[in-house]
């Protein structure tokens, strides 16, 4: 097929779809629906997010334009709706970019419409997801083999970038884009991708600490999209997780999705920085809980054995804890800090026993494209908690930024109509 049979092209008919419609595939409307943040409303999601209708994002070389069928929530939106600790608007007009806008959204699932000069093996029409790394194919760091992740160029798209998954079309690198999994409903499909690349790059991405047959495996939030994908990730490796939750419901929630176990929280109270080391009282009262915390996990695990692997996000609550449980020569990887971001490591217990904290961001295509295959083939389920509609896009942010949203993923209805359709 050539080039220009490949492209779309703005027609000159309706100036916009509705919402849970779609033009004709391949017809690309000049103006769209999208959730969109000014920075004059930063601070509470639930006013930050504003339905807009703006100009149809277009594409360069090397980039697809997707119809957005579903789209996902994750924390990084509920950041960008603050302004903090990034103002994201700012940092793009700084870059040259003219919006003074943000479309957020780094998960989708969505039809191609348009593909750009230099893109191969993608076609119109094709049902695709989305993940979340992007960087410049002309990153020195990159052209030199290293993790393109790394590089000074790399992105989370819908966070960092702008045309996101909250509009009704979304401008993404070509390398992002991933075939659908045939068995799962647009509002399925959407909503993992985010979460499960970043714990599939915290798992496996660092050599010498990646998950192994019959590792023990602590995972924080583990009734959340984040901790749901990592347990059936560690399940998948051969090894076990054991969540870490606060109620009891959330507790057996995290157990259908791959936990062996998990501990209340709320059971324990030494959270946040340990008193210093010469309160000895102090000391001596916070390593107690952290012990009788360390006691119920080798409870759960059926002997005294410490976890090999402590999957992190909570940040300045939890660190000290997460680092003295760690087994000697073991890993504590984390990839936000949604309870702050200044954490405490006592070096008593992290160079004596040669333990590991590893910050992990993102996925590289090696590592998004094995996720998708495991979710592909059922391995992996997509943890959807609620399906939601378009008009709930700030609604949601907010929940999840007062930690309401704690049962697995949040999908977004928006060129679909219903969960269910485009099932295969």
């Amino acid at each position: 097929m050539k080039d220009e049979d490949r492209r779309s092209v703005v027609t000159s008919g309706a100036e916009i779809t509705p919402i849970g419609e779609l033009p004709p595939v391949g017809v690309v409307p000049p103006r769209m629906h999208a959730q969109v943040v000014r920075p004059h409303r930063y601070g509470d999601p639930a006013a930050a997010f504003q339905p807009e209708v703006v100009d149809t994002p277009r594409i360069g070389p090397g980039e697809v334009l997707i119809a957005v069928m579903a789209a996902g929530i994750n924390y990084n939106n509920v950041w960008a709706a603050r302004g903090y600790p990034v103002d994201q608007v700012a940092v793009r007009q700084k870059r040259g970019e003219p919006e003074d806008f943000h479309v957020g959204g780094s998960d989708a699932a969505g039809i191609v419409y348009a593909v750009g000069d230099g893109v191969a093996g993608i076609e119109i029409g094709q049902h695709v997801v989305i993940h979340p790394g992007v960087w410049d194919a002309d990153d020195p760091w990159i052209a030199r083999g290293k993790d393109p992740m790394i590089a000074p160029s790399a992105k989370i798209w819908g966070y960092d970038t702008n045309y996101g998954a909250f509009g009704q079309f979304a401008r993404v690198q070509a390398h992002q884009v991933m075939p659908k999994a045939e068995h799962l409903s647009w509002a399925a499909a959407a909503a993992p991708t985010l979460v499960g690349t970043t714990a599939y790059r915290m798992l496996h991405g660092w050599a010498g600490n990646t998950v192994q047959e019959g590792d023990l495996v602590l995972v924080w939030g583990g009734s959340g999209g984040l901790g749901t994908q990592a347990s059936q990730l560690v399940r998948a490796a051969g090894a076990r997780a054991v969540a870490v939750v606060s109620d009891d419901e959330r507790g057996e929630y995290a157990m259908k999705y791959g936990a062996i176990g998990y501990i209340n929280r709320r059971d324990y109270n030494h959270w946040g920085v340990p008193p210093l080391v010469d309160d000895k009282a102090g000391q001596k009262e916070w390593s107690a809980g952290a012990r009788a915390f360390g006691k119920k996990l080798w409870e759960i695990a059926g002997g005294r054995e410490d976890p090999a692997i402590v999957f992190e996000h909570p940040g300045g609550a939890t660190i000290p804890t997460s680092i003295f449980l760690c087994q000697a020569g073991g890993m504590v990887v984390i990839c936000a800090g949604t309870t702050g971001f200044d954490a405490m490591v006592d070096l008593r217990y992290h160079w004596t026993r040669q333990k590991r904290l590893q910050g992990s961001h993102g996925t590289n295509d090696e590592q998004a494209y094995a996720y998708n295959d495991l979710i592909r083939a059922g391995t992996i389920d997509p943890v959807v908690g609620r399906t939601i509609p378009f008009s709930d896009i700030p609604g949601a942010h907010a929940a999840m930024g007062r930690g309401e949203d704690v049962f697995g993923n949040v999908a977004v209805l928006i060129g679909a109509s219903e969960p269910g359709q485009g099932r295969a």
